[in-house]
């Protein structure tokens, strides 16, 4: 056997604002040396974009883990494997929206330095109160959106009738005096007069 090996958790989901841990866990032909072993993160974001580095690069020849200082994981993402032990994981605190994408795990422990990567699918979702507070705020946006539609189409159409209401009174009062054009007694036959 030759070559690193590693195994990731594949498809990860975390709820938005809760912390994370990406395992990445690895086996190498050679025997493991902490102070020559380099664990390396990448980050693909969801919606396409640039591969960028996590900044997390643990160089462990001093056995040392660099964070990132600066970007969208600054005080974020902290070191939660053990090199010994064949593990690299990661944990992210507080994920956010932006965190969606794919995580890429590369280790290299000299002179095994070849093999594949190791890649985290990271999907970030809304919490159970996020999700009901957002279906309330579509379901009102919703419902006065059709109101104002409605609104507006009988406004149009009283402008449109108001005209023919009024002839429509002049008419009526003529036909049927002391009575309005709403009036149930439209739809009743006309007061018969006395002779």
């Amino acid at each position: 056997r030759c070559g690193i090996r590693i195994y990731t958790s594949g498809d990860v989901e975390a709820v938005n604002g809760t912390d994370v841990r990406l395992k990445c866990t690895f086996q190498s032909s050679a025997t493991i040396n902490p102070d020559l072993v380099i664990i390396s993160w990448t980050f693909r974001p969801l919606k396409g974009g640039r591969e960028e580095s996590v900044s997390l690069c643990l160089f462990h020849y001093q056995q040392k883990a660099y964070p990132p200082t600066e970007g969208i994981f600054r005080k974020k993402i902290h070191w939660a494997g053990d090199v010994m032990g064949g593990d690299a994981s990661i944990r992210i605190q507080e994920v956010k929206f932006i965190y969606n994408g794919t995580y890429i795990c590369q280790v290299k422990n000299p002179p095994d330095v070849h093999g594949p990567v190791g890649q985290i699918q990271l999907r970030v979702v809304l919490s159970g109160k996020e999700r009901g507070f957002l279906t309330t705020c579509l379901g009102k946006l919703f419902s006065h959106l059709i109101l104002a539609r409605v609104f507006r189409v009988c406004w149009k159409v009283n402008l449109c009738l108001k005209p023919l209401e009024d002839s429509n009174k002049f008419s009526q009062s003529l036909l049927f005096p002391g009575h309005s054009l709403c009036s149930p007694a439209l739809w009743t036959d006309p007061p018969i007069s006395a002779k």
